[in-house]
């Protein structure tokens, strides 16, 4: 398990909108305590995925810290669009700012829809623990799956990019030389939405996040690249050999024998899981793994 972490959240935003809204007294902190019910789900989700898939930790505990920040905004900024106008029930109907509240609603709207956005996050996380699309450092043509993952993902960028272009310049998406007419179509019905809230096809947050994407992948590709090159190292201490094997991307220890329950206990803690195919106990080889090791070299030597 990694340390959860959790972004600050406005409570006296919250309680201004709260008394806007309703003659009930604000419980203090339960803005607070919506948020981390939230996020503590996300991390939830993202534990099952490390114990039983330790290869993907440091992405889904990358996926589960990104869903705690947008939500913290997110939260946040619901609280913000609370304060714009209050409940003609609070405020009376005398001189009521109906156009005020029809912007109210709008943002309300387009924070739900954002909120609806991010919750697909928790999904991906889920599509990871299952295997789906996931391309194992492993795998002996993984670089070059990853590589044309990226130029996809590059394509993308830039045909988002071009199509705001086009639509800024012309003020519409007909003709638009790099969508479909499909696409072109489904834009348009997506641009009417309330929710979409940016004058341009593409909103910010689908280029931003394709481009975390783009820089995620060429990160994997390059310590993929790193590692084969360098091949595997060994080393070997009082409690088991190491093999750093770069042809499969797996951090192994090989044991004289069967460890003991407590030992097994705090290989299992760090990550390590048995394989009876290389009859060791291995995790996929990256940095963490690394600390891991160490940790476990720590807690074994603890143990003596």
């Amino acid at each position: 398990m990694k340390e959860r972490i959790y972004y600050e959240i406005n409570e006296q935003s919250a309680r201004s909108a709260h008394e806007m809204m309703s003659f009930w007294d604000y419980k203090e902190g339960s803005l607070t305590e919506e948020y981390k019910g939230y996020v503590g789900g996300a991390y939830d989700l993202a534990d099952k995925v490390a114990e039983s898939r330790p290869e993907e930790a440091d992405r889904v505990y990358g996926i589960a810290e990104r869903y705690s920040k947008k939500m913290a905004a997110n939260l946040n900024d619901r609280s913000r669009i609370g304060c714009m106008c209050p409940s003609v029930m609070i405020c009376g109907p005398a001189n009521f700012p109906v156009r005020k509240k029809e912007k109210q609603n709008a943002a309300s709207d387009r924070n739900y829809q954002e909120f609806q956005e991010i919750q697909k996050m928790l999904n991906r996380i889920r599509s990871i623990g299952n295997g789906k699309g996931i391309i194992k450092s492993g795998d002996v043509d993984a670089v070059e799956r990853l590589e044309k993952k990226l130029n996809g993902l590059k394509e993308l960028q830039e045909k988002m990019k071009a199509a705001n272009t086009y639509y800024r310049k012309n003020k519409t998406l007909d003709g638009c030389p790099v969508l479909t007419q499909e696409q072109i179509d489904s834009l348009k019905t997506e641009m009417q939405k309330d929710w979409h809230y940016e004058d341009k096809p593409f909103v910010t947050y689908q280029l931003s996040n394709n481009n975390a994407e783009i820089h995620r992948v060429e990160g994997r590709i390059k310590k993929l690249r790193a590692a084969k090159t360098e091949g595997n190292t060994e080393s070997e201490n009082e409690y088991f050999r190491t093999v750093e094997n770069a042809e499969i991307m797996r951090l192994q220890l090989f044991f004289d024998g069967k460890p003991e329950v407590e030992v097994r206990d705090i290989l299992k803690k760090n990550g390590f899981r048995w394989s009876r195919k290389n009859n060791c106990w291995q995790r996929q080889l990256t940095d963490n793994a690394r600390y891991s090791l160490e940790r476990v070299k720590k807690e074994l030597e603890a143990l003596k």
